[in-house]
């Protein structure tokens, strides 16, 4: 935690200094009257006084400053006013000389002494306004407002003087925020550090700040007979919390100014705070849009990608209930080959949905093995021959591949979901090749086609849920068009392990779909 700027004293505390400085400026504006006594006259000598009550004033009070102007006239007089060594004064013009010495010595005193307390005043300001602007820095930076207690600590008990605070920073759960007591009269440990560990007469009173938003306690104008101060940290839309100040048993007045710059710090953090809730409450709302919008998609996605499935299922399961003595033994087959392609297909789709919502649940666990590249690629070859036994299909390997740390039934699924996604839209232009390969630290295998490819407006969000592709290769069905999940699913897989999944043109036509996995250390 950077350190907090310090905050001068005000005005009054910095004009409070040693009178030694202004002591030695007299004493040399004297010696140096003596010395030049035989070369200048009385007038010259006077403008010498009046000098050294300009440079004294800057060391001493304005009021010890006239004083010591007046003394310096008398003495004047008494040194080097004819008659020498006496109060008198041989001629008129050396009173009203004296006398108009002695009125502009004050006049320059009187200035010194109010360009010094601007000049304090601004100093303190400028301190002040630093201070804030640390603060306001620290929490524009920080990830959550209530880690910069500790500067607002800090800031507070440099403010308000030493030995003198105990703070506590009561918020909406009713825990501190800052927590610890910065200094305090008796033991820190004892000291409280939450709603819960108030008074009676303590919580009454941030329960009042709170509801009321006004700063409670001595020199407020509310509740004044308190021991201590109570401010709000009040943001735009709300207060977000009460900092408790227990101010040290003292009879001296404070100044205004040390309560308002107390108040500003507590709005920063007020503001903050107020900011993270509104942020936090956007973030729930925006969450809870896109789950509402996932959950639409999802009812709208299913109902329409499992209508085409379940309406051929049922015409083809009707007409075989209602038709059956009207059919031959082909016609029959065929009607429940459809069945079963279609109610296959639906199934399909029913498991990747329900695996692309567990992959996006949190807490998920893998139940990760090793596992050889050949065997996932040769599980998922005879899942998809099973289902198209006249597929051409190809696969080779170029080189020696490691093992893989997977969830086997995840990677077989994502292949599957590749090469029926080439088959699909690679129709009759050629067969669909897998390979892999080792690249680096990592381990490629790669699903390729000839068919119309991925145009380049989609290959961005061709993996985006309930995205399909355009492009309809001459082999495809039309009437089955992909739901949009399958992809997703796969980029999905991908991310869970490690890896990614990503898609480009091959050279003469059609799309190679690859995933990269890493390779992590070899078992022995």
């Amino acid at each position: 935690m950077p350190d907090v700027p310090a905050v001068h004293a005000d005005a009054d505390a910095a004009s409070r200094s040693s009178p030694a400085p202004a002591l030695l400026v007299w004493a040399g504006v004297f010696a140096l009257l003596f010395l030049l006594d035989p070369h200048i006259d009385l007038a010259s000598g006077a403008l010498l006084l009046v000098l050294g009550s300009a440079l004294a004033a800057l060391w001493v009070r304005p009021a010890v400053a006239l004083a010591g102007s007046a003394g310096a006239v008398l003495g004047f007089n008494v040194a080097f006013v004819p008659p020498r060594g006496t109060w008198q004064v041989d001629l008129h013009q050396h009173v009203l000389l004296l006398l108009t010495v002695l009125g502009v010595s004050w006049i320059v005193t009187l200035l010194m002494g109010r360009l010094r307390r601007m000049a304090a005043e601004a100093r303190a300001s400028a301190s002040r306004s630093d201070q804030l602007r640390h603060i306001g820095a620290a929490l524009r930076d920080a990830d959550a407002p209530a880690s910069v207690a500790p500067l607002l600590q800090a800031a507070l008990q440099q403010a308000l003087g030493p030995g003198s605070v105990a703070l506590v920073v009561v918020a909406d759960e009713g825990v501190a925020v800052g927590g610890e007591a910065v200094a305090g009269q008796g033991d820190p440990a004892t000291l409280p550090k939450g709603l819960n560990m108030l008074d009676a007469d303590e919580r009454a009173g941030v329960a009042l700040c709170r509801h009321e938003a006004r700063a409670m306690g001595p020199g407020t104008g509310w509740h004044e007979e308190q021991p201590a101060w109570y401010l709000p940290m009040r943001g735009p839309t709300a207060v977000q919390g009460v900092v408790l100040l227990r101010l040290p048993l003292s009879d001296a007045p404070r100044p205004a100014w040390l309560r308002e710059h107390a108040q500003s710090l507590c709005d920063l953090m007020g503001a903050a705070l107020d900011r993270a809730a509104t942020l936090q409450a956007a973030r729930a709302a925006e969450e809870a849009v896109q789950a509402q919008r996932l959950r639409n998609t999802l009812l709208a996605s299913i109902a329409h990608d499992h209508r085409t499935p379940l309406a051929t299922i049922l015409g083809a399961a009707s007409m075989l209930h209602d038709q059956a003595e009207r059919l031959d033994l082909a016609q029959r087959l065929r009607l429940a080959a459809t069945i079963v392609d279609e109610a296959t297909q639906l199934d399909r789709l029913t498991a990747n949905t329900l695996q692309l919502a567990r992959l996006d649940a949190p807490g998920l666990t893998l139940r990760r093995d090793w596992e050889s590249v050949e065997e996932l690629v040769g599980t998922a070859l005879r899942r998809v021959r099973q289902r198209r036994p006249g597929a051409a299909l190809r696969w080779r390997r170029d080189g020696e591949l490691p093992l893989l740390r997977v969830d086997a039934v995840l990677l077989v699924q994502l292949l599957d979901n590749l090469v029926d996604n080439a088959l699909r839209h690679g129709g009759e232009s050629g067969p669909v090749e897998l390979l892999a390969w080792v690249a680096g630290e990592r381990v490629v295998i790669a699903v390729r086609d000839r068919g119309p490819g991925v145009p380049p407006s989609q290959r961005a969000c061709i993996f985006e849920v309930y995205v399909r592709g355009d492009a309809v290769s001459p082999g495809a069905d039309p009437a089955r068009p992909g739901a949009g999940v399958g992809l997703a699913l796969c980029r999905a897989i991908a991310r869970v392990h490690g890896g990614e999944l990503g898609v480009r043109e091959r050279h003469r036509g059609g799309a190679s779909f690859e995933l990269w996995l890493p390779i992590e250390v070899q078992p022995t």
